[in-house]
């Protein structure tokens, strides 16, 4: 099988002689094998791993992404952020660790900008509030 793994600025993997592949989505971790049925799932933050017709192991973490297999043959992953290794402990230690860092930042961000535009909405809707209390001062 022929595994391709991309980024949005960078090619990170392309092989060719894939034998299996594991990987994880929301529901659990699966595998993968030649001639495997069109596939089409997200991946949740995650290591993919593969294994080569010679024996040779290799790992990628990913920040989620869209995994698909087509005609049995192609997988292709497409990723936020990807980092390759030949140690799978490295990799679950540091860089699992620091997109799951990443995600919470993100997350706090998102919730403090939601304050920020809640606080706004309340300030307009005071000044609205407050012109509207001087009758038809505004229309005059």
């Amino acid at each position: 099988m022929r595994l391709s793994i991309i980024t949005p600025l960078a090619v990170v993997v392309d092989v060719d002689g894939v034998v299996a592949l594991r990987a994880e989505d929301s529901s659990g971790s699966f595998g993968i094998q030649p001639r495997h049925a069109d596939f089409l799932t997200s991946l949740a933050i995650s290591v993919v791993s593969w294994e080569r017709a010679d024996g040779a192991r290799r790992y990628c973490a990913v920040r989620r992404g869209v995994f698909s297999v087509t005609g049995g043959r192609d997988i292709a992953v497409a990723t936020r952020e990807a980092v390759t290794g030949d140690d799978l402990a490295t990799l679950d230690d540091t860089v699992l660790a620091r997109f799951r860092a990443e995600i919470e930042t993100e997350r706090i961000e998102r919730v403090e900008s939601t304050c920020l535009q809640l606080a706004a909405i309340r300030q307009i809707m005071l000044h609205l509030r407050s012109d509207g209390r001087q009758g038809s001062r505004i229309f005059a």
